[in-house]
């Protein structure tokens, strides 16, 4: 009696792109968050920018969409700054009223390199803001300094090239989250940005970690 035929292995599905929306303004807090959500991102959404450092770690965001006065206490430049520097793979779009950050806070500080500025009354659609956040992403991965000659590897942070390096020492998951004294979750999603960082799509057939690693091996990556 022969065997029945094994079921087709399904795709694996790409990672949903987990977005951190800034904004104190309630209605349109809720238009962006509804907006974000309908074209499949998932959203965290806060009103002011100490709410959203206290979130930061646990959402662990692809990209942070902000706007630049959140009222009272940091504003969206200082959480920017702030996220750019904790956290330099992570996208930033920012979302306001104001043409500049000067008209916008009063600031003369400008914004992180790779942020991408949306001017609320200029959105043709709520699909502009979806397009500047995968702008932002990219950026956030591969923006040269001024000046740079563009290179055709693959760019990581530093945080991934450390990611690659423990990969390569043969370390699972479980074992870099102990390398690293992170949680296990946070070593899984470094795993996953580092993965997109490489351009590696999810495929069945491919061990992606192995192709990771040979890459890292054979010099192929440029870190920034």
């Amino acid at each position: 009696m022969g065997t029945s035929p094994e079921p087709p292995t399904a795709p694996i599905p790409s990672p949903t792109r987990r977005i951190l929306v800034v904004e104190d303004e309630g209605f349109t807090r809720a238009a962006v968050s509804a907006a974000l959500e309908s074209a499949g991102f998932s959203v965290e959404a806060v009103a002011t920018a100490a709410e959203a450092l206290r979130v930061l770690n646990e959402h662990d965001p692809h990209a942070l969409v902000t706007d630049l006065d959140l009222g009272s206490g940091p504003n969206g430049v200082d959480l920017a700054c702030r996220v750019a520097q904790e956290r330099p793979w992570v996208g930033l779009v920012i979302l306001t009223a104001h043409q500049s950050v000067q008209l916008a806070v009063g600031s003369t500080q400008g914004l992180p390199a790779g942020s991408v500025m949306l001017v609320k009354s200029r959105l043709g659609s709520m699909h502009d803001i979806a397009s500047a956040i995968e702008q932002s992403i990219s950026q956030a991965v591969q923006e040269p300094c001024d000046g740079d000659v563009l290179d055709p590897r693959p760019v990581v942070s530093q945080v991934q090239a450390e990611t690659l390096r423990l990969m390569a020492e043969g370390l699972s998951n479980a074992g870099i989250a102990q390398r690293r004294g992170t949680t296990l979750r946070a070593a899984e999603a470094s795993v996953q940005r580092t993965l997109l960082a490489l351009g590696i799509a999810a495929d069945p057939a491919l061990n992606s970690r192995v192709i990771a690693v040979r890459m890292w091996q054979a010099g192929q990556v440029t870190v920034r």
